[in-house]
């Protein structure tokens, strides 16, 4: 009877851990590049939304991550400049400004070293960055088809 209890124990527990490997598979460039920018996105919804943090919020520029635009790493650059800036050394302690500087610096690095050359950018709408609203550009072949097919 105790050799049953092990031995369904022992089986139990061989399945809980294969369920556990199944799930631990290193996070690609890419999956990372996503991750990150997701945390810096909540992150800054936090520091505009909390009493602590809203007073350093209006130091900082506007920032809606799209890992798929090229100008990402002049926006993440100029976010870098003004965090390290803000003009109040209050802010500049924050626990929660300094974690969104080092994500967004990370971020930075993992795009500019780590994964050069692996992202795949679809879109050049700087504008969107700043607020969040991608408009389609269509440049001077996809308008020609654009016209040849009306």
């Amino acid at each position: 009877m105790m050799a049953l209890s092990v031995r369904s124990l022992f089986l139990s527990l061989l399945f809980l851990s294969f369920g556990v490997l199944v799930h631990c598979a290193p996070p690609t460039c890419y999956s990372r590049v996503l991750g990150l920018s997701k945390e810096i996105m909540e992150t800054l919804d936090k520091v505009h939304k909390s009493s602590r943090t809203k007073e350093c919020a209006q130091f900082l520029p506007k920032m809606f991550l799209d890992v798929h635009n090229s100008c990402i790493m002049a926006k993440l650059r100029d976010f870098l400049y003004m965090a390290e800036n803000v003009p109040l050394e209050y802010c500049r302690e924050r626990p929660r400004i300094i974690y969104l500087k080092r994500r967004v610096r990370a971020l930075y690095v993992i795009i500019n070293r780590v994964c050069y050359r692996d992202l795949v950018y679809l879109t050049d709408d700087c504008e969107a960055l700043d607020t969040g609203y991608s408009s389609p550009r269509y440049t001077e072949d996809r308008l020609q088809l654009l016209v040849e097919t009306s």
